[in-house]
C-alpha cells in the first residue's frame, strides 16, 4: 500500500502541475487580453482627436494668416496703388514688395479688423523687389511663424493671402509647381523663385506665401502670369536676414509717418458701407472658427460693459456653424452705418441635439476711440428648424 502511494506521486505532482499551469495561462492571456484591448482603445482616442484637429486645420491656418494680413494702399506723384503685406515680428514691421510702396509720399494699411493706420518706410530693395514698412500699433501683434530654412518639393500645398482688386485678406489654394524659376520686371531681378498654381493677382503683391503642412510662412507672392493663372513667389529665405536687418538698425527718430499718425482714422462716408461690412463679415467669421476672444474684441465699450467675455461666450458657444444669408446696409448717417444680417445658427444642446435657429441681427457700425467698432447689435429670432424631424 505504502509502496503504491509512493509510485503515484510523480503522476499527481504532474496532473498538479499541468493544473497550475493551466490557471497561470489563463490568468496571463485574461490580463493580456484586457491590457490589449486597453491600449487599442487608447490608440482609437489618440487617431480620433488628431483627425479632428487635421480637419479644421486649414481653416485655422487661413484665419490666423488673416490675422496678420494688411492691405497697404499708396499716394505718390504717379497716383496710388495698391498691395498686401504681412506683419512678421514684435515691432510691428510688415514685409511687402518693394515696388508696392516705391516712390510713396505716404504708405498706410488696413487690417483684417477694417482698421487703418499710417506707416513708415524702413527698408526698401533696389534690384531685389522687397520692402519692409513699420507700423507702431501692430506692434506685439499675433503673427504667423516665418520659416527661413524652408525647402520645397514639387507638389506641396500652399495658400497665398492677399488683396486683390481692393478685396481684402482673399485667400486662393494650390501647390508648389515649379522652383528655380528667374525672371526680369522692370528694375527688379527675380531668381529661383516658387512658380505655384494658386491664382495671383494685382493687389496680392506682397502677401504671404504659406505652407498648409506646417502653416508656416515660406514666400512673398510677387508676380503672375497675364492671365494670373500662375504665380510667383520671393522665397522668405533669399531675404530674411536682410529684413531682420533693416528692422533691426531703423531709428525711430528718423522715420516718416507722414505727419500726424491719426489722419486716416477718421471715417471716411465714402468707404464706411464697405468697411462695415467687411468688420460684420469678419465678426461671423471669428464665431465660425470659434475665435470668440477676437469676435469679443470687435464689440464697442457700451456692448463690452453689458455683457462680459464669459456672457458673450456662452451665447454663441453652442453654435456648430453660422451661415450668413443676407446682409445690406440700411442707413449711414453721423459716421455710423446700421447692418441688417439675416444668419442661420446650426446649434446643439447637452443631449446632442442639432436644430437651425434663424435670426436677424441689426447692426451698428462707427467710430470708438479711433477705430471701427461693433457699437450696439440687437438679435432677433425669426424661427427654428429642428434637423431631426425637419421641422
Amino acid at each position: 500500500m505504502k509502496y503504491q502511494l509512493l509510485k503515484n506521486i510523480p503522476l499527481v505532482l504532474s496532473v498538479a502541475i499541468i493544473i497550475i499551469g493551466t490557471i497561470a495561462m489563463l490568468s496571463y492571456y485574461n490580463n493580456w487580453e484586457q491590457t490589449s484591448l486597453a491600449s487599442q482603445e487608447n490608440l482609437v482616442e489618440t487617431v480620433a482627436q488628431e483627425e479632428n484637429t487635421s480637419s479644421n486645420n486649414l481653416q485655422e491656418i487661413i484665419h490666423e494668416a488673416q490675422k496678420n494680413v494688411v492691405q497697404i494702399e499708396t499716394t505718390g506723384p504717379e497716383g496710388s496703388s495698391q498691395g498686401s503685406g504681412f506683419v512678421y515680428n514684435e515691432k510691428g514691421d510688415i514685409i511687402t514688395n518693394a515696388h508696392v510702396v516705391k516712390d510713396a509720399d505716404s504708405v498706410y494699411v488696413k487690417t483684417s479688423e477694417a482698421q487703418t493706420y499710417p506707416a513708415a518706410v524702413i527698408g526698401i530693395g533696389n534690384q531685389q523687389d522687397i520692402a519692409v514698412i513699420r507700423v507702431p500699433q501692430l506692434a506685439n501683434s499675433a503673427t504667423l511663424e516665418v520659416d527661413p530654412n524652408f525647402e520645397p518639393s514639387i507638389g506641396d500645398e500652399i495658400i497665398a493671402v492677399g488683396s486683390p482688386h481692393g478685396l481684402r485678406n482673399t485667400v486662393t489654394l494650390g501647390h508648389v509647381s515649379g522652383l528655380d524659376r528667374d525672371m526680369t520686371v522692370e528694375q527688379y531681378e527675380y531668381n529661383n523663385l516658387y512658380q505655384i498654381s494658386a491664382n495671383i493677382s494685382q493687389g496680392n503683391s506682397g502677401g504671404p506665401l504659406i505652407h498648409e503642412e506646417t502653416g508656416k510662412i515660406i514666400g512673398i507672392n510677387s508676380a503672375a502670369t497675364n492671365e494670373g493663372t500662375i504665380g510667383f513667389s520671393i522665397p522668405i529665405a533669399q531675404i530674411f536676414d536682410r529684413v531682420s536687418m533693416w528692422s533691426d538698425t531703423a531709428s525711430e527718430e528718423d522715420l516718416n509717418y507722414d505727419g500726424d499718425p491719426t489722419m486716416y482714422q477718421d471715417i471716411n462716408p465714402n468707404t464706411l458701407e464697405e468697411d462695415g461690412l467687411y468688420l460684420i463679415d469678419y465678426f461671423y467669421e471669428t464665431l465660425n472658427v470659434r475665435d470668440y476672444f477676437a469676435a469679443y474684441s470687435l464689440l464697442g465699450s457700451d456692448l463690452q460693459t453689458s455683457q462680459d467675455y464669459q456672457e458673450f461666450r456662452e451665447k454663441v458657444v453652442n453654435s456648430i456653424e453660422i451661415n450668413v444669408t443676407n446682409r445690406e446696409v440700411t442707413n449711414i448717417g453721423d459716421y455710423k452705418a446700421t447692418i441688417v444680417v439675416n444668419s442661420d445658427h446650426l446649434v446643439t444642446d447637452d443631449d446632442e441635439n442639432e436644430e437651425t435657429y434663424h435670426y436677424e441681427t441689426t447692426f451698428e457700425v462707427g467710430q470708438e476711440n479711433d477705430q471701427l467698432k461693433i457699437l450696439s447689435m440687437n438679435r432677433e429670432i425669426l424661427s427654428r428648424t429642428n434637423e431631426t424631424s425637419g421641422e
